[in-house]
């Protein structure tokens, strides 16, 4: 493995956001280590993830432009005093730890910095997702059992 293989391998696990990845042959071994290594997932090797397709949404109808830009922009400003908890990978969403237990948080919930909100799955591992902030949930942007991607918004929290 010469030095363009492992800068290509370092800057695939700093993209791929794991927290460790060991790769090893007969004469060689090398180990990567990411901040992520403080969490409770382990991957044992590199992943490429696929996405299913998005549904397009069909365009708005031209009908009332005025209501609906108005609407548009009340909205906006409800939602910019929210803080967004976004989701760090790309898995399925759940919002209980299994199916017979209960939801981690619903809507008008009391959150603090760690408290586990959800859980994502990938690649057969349940990685637990934690509050960045304190505050209450508002709402809850993703349904039970869907795929999330990279950086979607999740859940809604009014730091107040």
């Amino acid at each position: 493995m010469d030095i363009k293989d492992i800068q290509n391998l370092i800057k695939f696990v700093s993209k791929a956001e794991v927290s460790e990845v060991k790769y090893k042959t007969k004469d060689f071994e090398i180990t990567i280590k990411t901040p992520l290594a403080g969490s409770d997932a382990v991957y044992a090797q590199p992943a490429v993830y696929h996405t299913a397709p998005q549904a397009v949404a069909a365009p708005a109808p031209v009908a009332a432009p005025a209501a609906a830009s108005t609407e548009k922009t009340e909205a906006a400003s409800d939602d910019s005093k929210y803080v967004t908890i976004k989701s760090p990978m790309i898995g399925t969403f759940y919002r209980k730890p299994s199916p017979d237990k209960e939801v981690f948080v619903n809507v008008g919930d009391e959150v603090s910095v760690g408290k586990v909100v959800c859980v994502i799955e990938a690649m057969k591992l349940f990685n637990q997702i934690e509050s960045e902030i304190s505050g209450k949930i508002v709402k809850i942007l993703v349904d039970d059992a869907t795929p999330v991607e990279y950086d979607q918004p999740l859940f809604l929290v009014d730091p107040s």
